[in-house]
């Protein structure tokens, strides 16, 4: 859409679509992630297997009796079994007692 006016001036389109998710308000917060277990995502591409010993060690100093499940008790979140490994996410996470999550992709 565009076309030329007489005086020089181009009809356009604003490049944004139609927004059609409505917000909804953010899960809530841990207030601390002591005592609390902690699970781990990875899509077992980049460096998780390197990077979540790092990122436990660093958050057991900082909150007593934190508690992780490893990324191995969920499986990949990217590849042949996806959608399988998301779809019982839900029940894995109720079963460990999961309270908080952290997920680690490759870009």
């Amino acid at each position: 859409m565009n076309e030329k006016h007489p005086e020089g001036l181009y009809a356009v389109v604003w490049p944004r679509g139609k927004k059609v998710v409505k917000l909804r308000p953010l899960a809530h917060r841990l207030e601390t992630l002591e005592g609390k277990t902690i699970g781990q995502l990875w899509d077992h591409i980049f460096r998780g297997d390197e990077i979540f010993p790092l990122i436990e060690e660093g958050l057991k100093q900082r909150f007593p009796g934190v508690k992780f499940v490893r990324y191995d008790a969920f499986g990949s979140t990217h590849g042949d079994e996806e959608r399988q490994v998301l779809a019982e996410l839900p029940a894995k996470l109720k079963r460990y007692g999961v309270d908080a999550v952290i997920s680690g992709m490759a870009c």
